[in-house]
């Protein structure tokens, strides 16, 4: 019974609850018909009845009535309609969106029509488990990676819907629904399977007796592999094994894929290394298109089955792969039989056993193909046709060389030199068209040319093409092969030059990326020097997306310098894609099979689970060669390595700044917590006196009695005051709102806010006779005037003078607080303006006071961009000195 359901979110929409990732239970079979849906189905309604929430996202439509009948018993999602004909597909946003507990999945290997935002089903499934929805789905044995050849081969049918070995492995639980074969046939006979697949036309070749039970022993052998390496995955390896190391040797030949499954098999038999290895020769630039496409397709499949992908270049292919066995510790290669054969005594060694010249002591497990022997001759054809370019410039070249070469050598000739000396003149010629020219054709052509221009004009007769020594055929012959071999090698070796220029420039490009970004600073320097060595790397448009808060920021474009047209890159679309690869990082986009008709390639910049962004490379429909892809893969891990580094330096720093903050609150609370106790219990005692026996005092008491609560009071509203500022200061809340006052009237509007005991105190202001004005916030220089005098107050006997100078010293105006008290020594100077520092002596504050005025005293001054200083007064005393910045006096006409 379909149920509609409404209002779907888009994808950038959806949010994952947190629900851990789901369980994955495969219902396996040996063959079609066995009853995995029906089986699977059982066990949904099962669990439905005992409390489950149960949803059908995807059903074969080919199903008998008894399986349909339990189908009906579900809830249905709806359709995927596609652009193909209306196909109908697993739905799978609506999955994510209606987040059921279990969700049923029919035909795991499936391949999905365009509009899908995957290729395979099976990463359907793997986003809808990582979503935290547990999944039952069907496979059969023949949509398993590495078993598809054998059972090909058995049953003739081909099948193209697989998927990696490592879905089935990793599996939560594999049921295996198994039936005797007989018994499959007799149900096939009867009806009692699928129409569809009685009418297919190798239907009565596939089932047959004697396929069933190869198939059934297949599977049940397959099961019993996944058991054992679900086991080394936990630990549980034999220790007595002995390390394999199994070497593939990879090729665009279409039987490249059979000789790939049959050494991950071995591999995973030996329970050894697994390493699938390219041998790229000066030939891979002359690949057609169909020949990079079934590389690229055969890279994948190795790295699916576990292998690790290296590339190596060389125009000598055994020698390579032998160089390379022995220095990676290879124990058996993997490789197909070679359709080169000798024809004759004489003939070439072909590519097998040139590598068991090289590699003896290697095991050599030499693959069958049928198919190699006209592909091969097609390599053959397409190399003879690559051998013969021609272009105008290079044949001009040659014709050059020549001309030059016999007007030489007609020189020597006339001076007497012997033809023999003669001779290496031409083969210089050879030599030199072999370096300035770009095919190996032209130093054929010219070696051939130069023997004949030789033979006409230095040779008797001369000026024509008949010689008569018996010597001049052996002469001949040996000049035309020394002048082909050198030739040849300065080929060889100009391909080795430029193949050797681009491996160094890729590498220095890796190590000048690793160097560049330790002396990156933040995050954003270190992406834009990731983008602009991808750039070098690839000469592909690349676009980045960094992460934030969880999602990502607005992409940053890096263009290359030759690109007119600016393709748009940032549409929708594409950041789904971004969006899409961020949050389940993994790559997806352009030559992926995850978002495929996007413009880009998107690669999560991650390390391990940590995604810190997305990067996008422009592909035009060209897909990465593998060494570049591993080069930038190697790029990408350095920059989220240097992002996590960044990270966590930043988060150490806020760390550090949170530290100081709750430290301060602790100093705070520490030095008030006594200090406010000594006020508060004044007040509060002298307002309980004042309560209960106010009426027997007398006038001279209960005023004492009131100037104490006011003096009191004051204090706390001063210390108030200055915790707020200190704590604004420290949180960087502290602004300033600066203006021109005259610094005459502030120091009235301190002085009228000042300890009320000033009284015993001479106080004395010298004012100046200009005008000054000075650039200050006015609130805040009042307080420290304040707190500057009202320390002098505290800390000096009655009858001390206090004077109060204002002046002006070049673009500064300066004020000095001084008094004639005992004075501060040299060693407290040092240390008078710490927060909570108290002295030695109880001078700067430290008497009912938390230590806290002089410090905030400093920090205002010095965001006004003044200077604070404390220094001796003569005979005795302190003076506190501090300088604002000077206003300009203006007036008006």
């Amino acid at each position: 019974m379909d149920k509609n359901i409404t209002g779907w979110k888009s994808l950038t929409e959806t949010k994952y609850e947190t629900r851990g990732k789901g369980r994955l239970k495969i219902f396996f079979g040996y063959a079609a018909g066995v009853g995995k849906t029906y089986t699977m189905l059982r066990a949904a309604v099962d669990a439905q009845e005992k409390g489950s929430d149960v949803v059908a996202g995807y059903i074969s439509p080919h199903i008998l009535p008894e399986t349909l009948s339990l189908s009906e018993k579900l809830e249905h999602l709806p359709k995927l309609e596609t652009e193909k004909n209306g196909q109908a597909e697993f739905n799978l946003d609506a999955a994510i969106q209606r987040r059921p507990q279990l969700l049923l999945v029919d035909e795991l290997a499936h391949i999905n029509e365009t509009g899908c935002r995957h290729v395979k089903r099976y990463q359907d499934i793997e986003e809808v488990l990582k979503a935290g929805i547990d999944v039952y789905t069907t496979v059969d044995a023949c949509n398993i990676e590495s078993l598809n050849d054998i059972i090909v081969a058995i049953t003739k049918a081909p099948v193209q819907e697989r998927i990696p070995d490592s879905v089935f492995d990793c599996a939560d639980q594999v049921e295996l629904v198994d039936i005797e074969p007989q018994e499959l046939i007799d149900r096939l006979k009867a009806g009692g399977i699928d129409q569809k697949l009685q009418e297919e036309p190798l239907a009565e070749t596939y089932f047959t007796l004697e396929n069933l039970t190869a198939l059934r022993e297949i599977a049940l052998r397959r099961c019993a592999d996944r058991i054992t390496r679900r086991a080394e995955r936990k630990g549980e390896e034999n220790p007595y094994e002995a390390e394999e190391h199994i070497l593939v040797c990879l090729s665009p030949a279409p039987s490249n894929e059979k000789i790939v499954r049959t050494a991950a098999r071995m591999a995973s038999v030996f329970r050894g290394t697994f390493t699938a290895l390219f041998v790229k020769t000066p030939g891979y630039a002359h690949y057609d298109a169909e020949e990079a496409k079934r590389l690229q397709t055969n890279m994948r499949l190795a790295e699916q089955l576990g292998a690790k992908i290296e590339v190596i270049y060389s125009d000598d292919i055994p020698f390579q792969i032998a160089e390379f066995a022995r220095l990676s510790g290879v124990s058996k290669i993997v490789m197909g039989r070679s359709a080169v054969t000798r024809s004759h005594l004489f003939g070439k060694n072909n590519l097998t056993e040139k590598l068991i010249a090289n590699a003896p002591d290697l095991d050599v497990y030499i693959i069958p193909d049928s198919t190699s022997g006209e592909y091969y001759y097609r390599r053959r054809k397409s190399k003879a046709r690559e051998f013969i370019v021609f272009s105008a410039r290079d044949i001009l070249k040659s014709i050059g060389i020549l001309i030059a070469a016999s007007y030489i050598g007609y020189f020597f000739y006339n001076l007497g030199v012997d033809e023999a000396n003669i001779i290496t003149i031409y083969v210089l010629g050879v030599l030199i068209t072999s370096i300035v020219t770009k095919n190996q054709i032209y130093s054929l052509i010219s070696a051939i040319a130069s023997v004949l221009i030789f033979n006409f004009l230095f040779t008797v007769p001369r000026f024509t093409l008949q010689a008569y020594g018996k010597g001049y055929p052996i002469t001949f012959l040996v000049m035309f092969l020394s002048a082909f071999i050198t030739g040849s090698l300065v080929t060889r070796l100009k391909k080795h030059a430029q193949q050797s220029a681009i491996t160094a420039v890729r590498t220095r490009i890796l190590f000048d990326t690793n160097r560049m970004l330790q002396q990156a600073r933040g995050r954003d320097e270190i992406i834009s020097v990731t983008a602009q060595q991808v750039l070098k790397l690839l000469d592909k448009d690349i676009i980045v997306y960094a992460e934030e808060n969880g999602t990502l920021k607005e992409p940053h474009l890096f263009y290359r310098s030759d690109h007119e047209e600016k393709e748009d890159y940032t549409a929708d679309r594409e950041r789904e894609v971004a969006l899409w690869t961020f949050r389940n990082n993994k790559h997806a986009g352009a030559t992926t099979n995850s978002f495929s008709d996007a413009k880009c390639l998107y690669l999560a910049i991650r390390v391990n689970d940590n995604v810190y962004g997305v990067l996008g490379i422009g592909m035009k429909g060209k897909s990465l060669e593998a060494f570049e892809n591993s080069i930038l893969l190697s790029v990408l891990g350095e920059c989220a390595l240097a992002l996590e580094n960044e990270k966590n330096t930043r988060e150490k720093e806020e760390a550090a700044v949170l530290a100081q903050n709750e430290q301060l609150r602790a100093n705070l609370l520490r030095a008030i917590s006594h200090d406010l106790r000594t006020p508060l219990t004044s007040i509060s005692g002298n307002a309980s006196n004042l309560l209960s026996m106010g009426k027997e005092f007398d006038e001279d008491t209960k005023r004492q009695l009131y100037t104490d609560i006011y003096e009191d009071s004051i204090w706390l509203i001063n210390l108030v005051e200055n915790l707020l500022s200190i704590t604004r200061l420290v949180e960087g809340r502290l602004n300033l709102n600066i203006t021109e006052d005259l610094m005459e009237d502030v120091i009235d509007e301190a002085l009228r806010h000042v300890n009320k005991k000033n009284v015993e105190h001479e106080i004395i202001v010298e004012n100046s006779e200009e005008l000054l004005l000075a650039k200050m916030d006015s609130r805040l220089i009042v307080q420290v005037v304040i707190n500057i005098v009202n320390n002098a107050i505290e800390y000096t006997p009655a009858g001390s003078h206090i004077c109060i100078r204002a002046g002006r010293q070049g673009d500064q105006v300066f004020v000095s607080i001084a008094d004639d008290g005992a004075g501060i020594s040299d060693k407290a100077k040092q240390k008078v303006f710490d927060m909570f520092y108290s002295g030695e002596h109880k001078i700067a504050d430290s008497r009912r006071s938390c230590g806290i005025g002089l410090s905030l005293c400093k920090s205002i001054i010095e965001a006004h961009g003044g200077v604070i200083t404390v220094s001796d007064n003569f005979p005795h005393g302190a003076v506190f000195t501090f300088t604002l910045p000077a206003g300009e006096v203006k007036w008006n006409e």
